[in-house]
């Protein structure tokens, strides 16, 4: 307030008494917004950055500028005080050379995972991270899962921390796989992360561009009444990479902030897939059957299958069968096509729902994502993820090896203390008949594992190998 307002024995003029009360409908106005949002802002600063700051992949003319689309501000960021949900660890500098996020973004952001801005991501979403077991013990190779919402994701990206370890790794030596796979470090569970994180981002991108979503110290933009405010995403930067190993070294310099305790760092790789994908081009892999990636289910959000196919694929089609579909059972064209498969990836996907089965209402999971490139498929089994994965490359390639071998299942609980070793046999059946016939609850007639691997290999018989089926 001016420093003249008022005078020295404490009356006010006409004019004092305007001004007093623009300031206080000013700040009712701001209160109203704070109050919204659940926090309280002081010491408000802009900071300016300087115009010349560029990202790894950025051209004299602006390519590697804003995913999605919109204009940033010429070099002006706000800055406020709001309490961290992050611990300062996991937080990087403003110097580092990222582009920071715009209200435009975060709230383009937050309506195609949750249909609105005023959404955010729930405790336990915000706590999810990628953990590892413990170095060198028989699962090192593996993340842990907790039940929730992220699990998804984690297990999705436990898939590519499979194909680097199994076959990307040395990939010349394939014959020890089984041994190789239980001895990792913990600088080698960093790095299969690092290259598991940008391959799923590299792909996403289509191998032009990809982006990496951190959380700094400060605040990229005002608090805004169309947006709710969750202390994170209103501090992203973003940086751009068109070179897959400057990204995966990048990654590498800041796993610290996907895998350390309180990083949210599930969220900030699904931020960075996003991103990555483009928003745009999210919106034209959808269809009318999904507008937004994230669903309500037993009061947790979790990950629609378009988000499943995105991390899987690089593209996020809402349906599990091949192509796109341009009709109808009877052959009407459809007026809005339904968005499928359109590529054969190196990870592959199972589905298998008993209630759905019960109701003649299972999808048909088409041959792009049943038959991968590697033996290695993420698993939906009544709606919770899981792993089968085998350490032979030749598995889907030479049809004879395909009679009688080996899968590993892993479910990402914590109380799994290794993978169970599955013997498929496709082709021998006779020890399988009479078994169980006096068995009244169909989950132990045929267990969902089975009728999982099923879908893949039709009548297909698994033997646990000494295990009590779990699963």
């Amino acid at each position: 307030m001016d420093k003249e307002l008022g005078k020295r024995d404490g009356h006010f003029n006409e004019q004092d008494l305007d001004a007093i009360t623009s300031k206080i409908g000013n700040l009712s106005k701001w209160r109203g917004i704070f109050s919204q949002q659940g926090l309280q802002f002081k010491d408000t600063v802009v900071k300016k950055y300087p115009d010349s700051r560029k990202v790894e992949g950025e051209s004299e003319d602006g390519a590697g500028a804003s995913p999605g689309g919109s204009a940033k501000p010429s070099g002006y960021l706000v800055q406020f005080n709001a309490p961290y949900s992050i611990p300062k660890t996991f937080l990087v500098s403003t110097s580092l050379g990222g582009l920071p996020i715009t209200l435009e973004e975060a709230v383009a952001l937050r309506k195609i995972l949750f249909g609105t801005a005023f959404q955010v991501f729930n405790y336990e979403w915000r706590k999810s991270h990628f953990r590892f077991r413990d170095p060198y013990s028989d699962l090192s190779y593996a993340l842990e899962a907790e039940r929730g919402g992220a699990r998804s994701v984690q297990m999705a990206v436990q898939a590519f921390i499979l194909k680097h370890l199994l076959f990307t790794r040395n990939s010349e030596v394939e014959d020890h796989n089984d041994k190789r796979m239980i001895k990792v470090s913990k600088k080698e569970q960093e790095k299969a992360l690092a290259a598991a994180i940008s391959d799923i981002l590299w792909t996403a991108g289509e191998g032009a561009q990809s982006f990496v979503c951190l959380v700094t110290t400060e605040c990229c933009f005002a608090p805004a009444i169309n947006y709710k405010i969750d202390t994170y995403t209103e501090r992203l930067q973003l940086f751009s990479f068109t070179d897959k190993a400057k990204l995966q070294q990048f990654v590498m310099e800041q796993i610290h902030c996907f895998k350390g305790e309180g990083s949210h760092g599930a969220i900030l790789f699904l931020y960075s897939l996003l991103f990555s994908r483009t928003l745009e081009k999210l919106h034209k892999d959808l269809d009318h059957t999904t507008p937004y990636l994230l669903q309500l289910s037993l009061g947790n959000f979790t990950c629609r299958q378009a988000l499943i196919n995105l991390m899987l694929t690089g593209r996020a089609s809402p349906n599990v069968f091949n192509g796109d579909l341009q009709s109808d059972d009877q052959g009407n064209l459809l007026s809005d096509p339904q968005h499928g498969i359109l590529t054969r990836g190196d990870v592959g996907y199972l589905y298998w729902n008993r209630h759905e089965m019960d109701h003649d209402k299972l999808p048909q999971v088409g041959s792009m994502l049943k038959t991968p490139k590697l033996p290695i498929w993420l698993c939906n089994i009544n709606s919770t993820f899981s792993m089968l994965f085998s350490t032979k490359r030749q598995l889907l390639s030479d049809w004879k090896m395909e009679h009688l071998f080996d899968l590993y299942f892993y479910t990402g609980q914590p109380l799994q203390a290794k993978a169970v070793k599955l013997t498929i046999d496709t082709h021998s059946h006779h020890w399988e008949e009479g078994m169980h016939e006096e068995e009244d609850d169909p989950e132990k007639r045929f267990p969902s594992v089975l009728m999982t691997v099923r879908t893949k290999w039709e009548g297909a018989v698994v033997d646990w190998n000494g295990t009590i089926p779990f699963y």
